[in-house]
């Protein structure tokens, strides 16, 4: 029987449901039977033999929908393995400090759940449309230009890598 696991994602816009679609897709094709669902719709996860959890970074926070998930599922994430991605950096050309400012905050975030130890965690580059965001958003944002630094080669590989870990 295939392994069966659940990736759980958070969405502001919609790009990091993209990416959870595409690790979905890489694992189904390595073996897995895969459930993708919304994090704040998950009510239950015993039946899975591994997790995936992944959210954006906007405005200096992972999601909350990611926070809500890992509180809410608590005793049960702690007999399997659970996998965290986060979406952050969007400003082209490639800028250190802002990867760094960006693994801080997920650090920071996943801070406020002390007894969770992920298995994996991983950092991916965001995406920026503009003209998704409301006019506060746009007005704090400035004139930053569109931008997709999301790698799909890596993002795919990183799915596969953990073959061993959520089995």
């Amino acid at each position: 029987m295939s392994p069966s696991i659940l990736v759980a994602y958070a969405t502001r816009y919609g790009s990091t449901q993209e990416v959870a679609e595409a690790i979905a897709d890489a694992l189904r094709e390595n073996g897995f039977e895969v459930d993708l669902r919304f994090a704040r719709e998950v009510r239950e996860i015993e039946k899975y033999d591994g997790i995936m959890l992944g959210a954006p970074l906007f405005m200096f926070r992972w999601h909350k929908d990611a926070h809500r998930f890992l509180s809410r599922h608590r005793a049960a994430l702690g007999d399997r393995p659970v996998a965290v991605f986060a979406l952050g950096p969007v400003h082209e050309p490639h800028d250190e400090q802002e990867w760094q400012n960006s693994q801080d905050q997920l650090d920071n975030a996943l801070a406020k759940h002390p007894w969770f130890k992920p298995a994996s965690l991983k950092l991916f580059g965001g995406k920026y449309d503009p003209s998704k965001l409301g006019f506060m958003i746009k007005m704090l944002a400035g004139d930053a230009p569109a931008s997709d630094l999301r790698d799909w080669e890596e993002i795919r590989a990183w799915a596969v890598g953990l073959k061993s870990i959520l089995s």
